[in-house]
Protein backbone atom coordinates (compact mmCIF):
# COMPACT_ATOMS: atom_id res chain seq x y z
CA UNK A 1 0.00 0.00 0.00
CA UNK A 2 1.40 3.38 -1.02
CA UNK A 3 1.60 5.84 1.83
CA UNK A 4 -0.39 9.03 1.26
CA UNK A 5 1.65 12.01 2.54
CA UNK A 6 -1.37 13.99 3.76
CA UNK A 7 -2.64 11.03 5.80
CA UNK A 8 0.80 10.39 7.22
CA UNK A 9 1.39 13.96 8.33
CA UNK A 10 -2.18 14.29 9.60
CA UNK A 11 -1.60 11.21 11.76
CA UNK A 12 1.67 12.68 13.06
CA UNK A 13 0.03 15.99 13.95
CA UNK A 14 -1.33 14.53 17.20
CA UNK A 15 1.11 14.50 20.12
CA UNK A 16 -0.26 11.26 21.59
CA UNK A 17 0.45 9.45 18.33
CA UNK A 18 4.05 10.63 18.41
CA UNK A 19 4.26 9.27 21.95
CA UNK A 20 2.84 5.93 20.77
CA UNK A 21 5.43 5.72 17.99
CA UNK A 22 8.23 6.49 20.45
CA UNK A 23 6.90 3.84 22.82
CA UNK A 24 6.74 1.22 20.07
CA UNK A 25 10.24 2.11 18.88
CA UNK A 26 11.60 1.73 22.41
CA UNK A 27 9.56 -1.24 23.60
CA UNK A 28 8.90 -3.29 20.50
CA UNK A 29 5.49 -4.80 19.79
CA UNK A 30 2.88 -3.89 22.39
CA UNK A 31 -0.84 -4.41 22.82
CA UNK A 32 -3.24 -1.51 23.21
CA UNK A 33 -3.69 -2.12 26.96
CA UNK A 34 0.04 -1.86 27.64
CA UNK A 35 0.26 1.27 25.49
CA UNK A 36 -2.68 2.77 27.38
CA UNK A 37 -1.09 2.01 30.75
CA UNK A 38 2.26 3.45 29.68
CA UNK A 39 0.69 6.68 28.39
CA UNK A 40 -1.98 7.06 31.06
CA UNK A 41 -4.90 7.11 28.61
CA UNK A 42 -7.82 4.74 28.00
CA UNK A 43 -7.49 1.66 25.79
CA UNK A 44 -10.33 3.05 23.66
CA UNK A 45 -8.35 6.24 23.00
CA UNK A 46 -5.26 4.18 22.15
CA UNK A 47 -7.31 2.12 19.69
CA UNK A 48 -8.45 5.30 17.92
CA UNK A 49 -4.88 6.58 17.67
CA UNK A 50 -3.56 3.21 16.51
CA UNK A 51 -6.25 3.06 13.81
CA UNK A 52 -5.09 6.43 12.45
CA UNK A 53 -1.42 5.43 12.60
CA UNK A 54 -2.15 2.11 10.91
CA UNK A 55 -4.23 3.79 8.19
CA UNK A 56 -1.32 6.19 7.58
CA UNK A 57 1.02 3.22 7.21
CA UNK A 58 3.17 4.05 10.23
CA UNK A 59 2.29 1.10 12.48
CA UNK A 60 1.13 -2.42 11.84
CA UNK A 61 -0.80 -4.90 13.91
CA UNK A 62 -1.76 -8.50 13.21
CA UNK A 63 -4.16 -10.37 15.44
CA UNK A 64 -2.63 -13.29 17.35
CA UNK A 65 -5.59 -14.90 19.08
CA UNK A 66 -7.02 -12.30 21.43
CA UNK A 67 -3.87 -10.18 21.38
CA UNK A 68 -2.97 -7.65 18.69
CA UNK A 69 0.69 -6.67 18.96
CA UNK A 70 1.30 -3.30 17.34
CA UNK A 71 4.72 -2.38 16.03
CA UNK A 72 6.41 0.21 13.86
CA UNK A 73 5.87 -0.29 10.14
CA UNK A 74 9.47 0.10 9.01
CA UNK A 75 8.62 0.75 5.36
CA UNK A 76 6.03 3.39 6.30
CA UNK A 77 8.44 5.15 8.63
CA UNK A 78 11.15 5.09 5.94
CA UNK A 79 8.67 6.59 3.45
CA UNK A 80 7.87 9.29 6.00
CA UNK A 81 11.55 10.11 6.53
CA UNK A 82 12.15 10.26 2.79
CA UNK A 83 9.22 12.64 2.32
CA UNK A 84 10.45 14.95 5.06
CA UNK A 85 13.99 14.94 3.67
CA UNK A 86 12.67 15.65 0.19
CA UNK A 87 10.64 18.60 1.41
CA UNK A 88 13.54 19.94 3.46
CA UNK A 89 16.04 19.56 0.64
CA UNK A 90 14.09 21.81 -1.66
CA UNK A 91 14.35 24.83 0.65
CA UNK A 92 17.64 24.24 2.43
CA UNK A 93 19.53 26.27 -0.15
CA UNK A 94 17.92 29.41 1.28
CA UNK A 95 18.95 28.61 4.84
CA UNK A 96 21.38 31.05 6.47
CA UNK A 97 23.39 28.05 7.66
CA UNK A 98 23.81 26.96 4.05
CA UNK A 99 24.91 30.43 3.01
CA UNK A 100 27.87 30.49 5.39
CA UNK A 101 30.17 32.94 3.69
CA UNK A 102 33.44 31.83 5.21
CA UNK A 103 34.98 28.48 4.42
CA UNK A 104 35.20 27.91 8.19
CA UNK A 105 31.44 28.41 8.53
CA UNK A 106 30.79 26.16 5.56
CA UNK A 107 33.07 23.52 7.09
CA UNK A 108 31.03 23.62 10.32
CA UNK A 109 27.80 23.15 8.40
CA UNK A 110 29.18 20.26 6.38
CA UNK A 111 30.65 18.59 9.48
CA UNK A 112 27.25 18.80 11.18
CA UNK A 113 25.57 17.30 8.11
CA UNK A 114 28.16 14.53 8.06
CA UNK A 115 27.33 13.64 11.68
CA UNK A 116 23.61 13.52 10.87
CA UNK A 117 24.21 11.32 7.83
CA UNK A 118 26.52 9.02 9.81
CA UNK A 119 23.73 8.53 12.36
CA UNK A 120 21.23 7.74 9.62
CA UNK A 121 23.65 5.31 7.99
CA UNK A 122 24.13 3.53 11.31
CA UNK A 123 20.34 3.27 11.73
CA UNK A 124 20.01 1.80 8.23
CA UNK A 125 22.78 -0.71 8.92
CA UNK A 126 21.08 -1.72 12.17
CA UNK A 127 17.74 -2.20 10.39
CA UNK A 128 19.40 -4.29 7.67
CA UNK A 129 21.08 -6.47 10.31
CA UNK A 130 17.77 -6.96 12.15
CA UNK A 131 15.94 -7.86 8.93
CA UNK A 132 18.67 -10.33 7.97
CA UNK A 133 18.49 -11.88 11.44
CA UNK A 134 14.70 -12.29 11.15
CA UNK A 135 15.06 -13.80 7.65
CA UNK A 136 17.28 -16.63 8.95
Amino acid sequence: MKTVPSEMFKALSVDTRIRIIRLLKAGGPLGSKKIAAALGITPAAVSQHLRALKQAGLVSGERKGYWVPYSIDVRGMEDCCCMVEEVCRCSCGDSPKRKASSSEGRLEVLAAEERVLAGKLEAVRKTIAELRKKAK
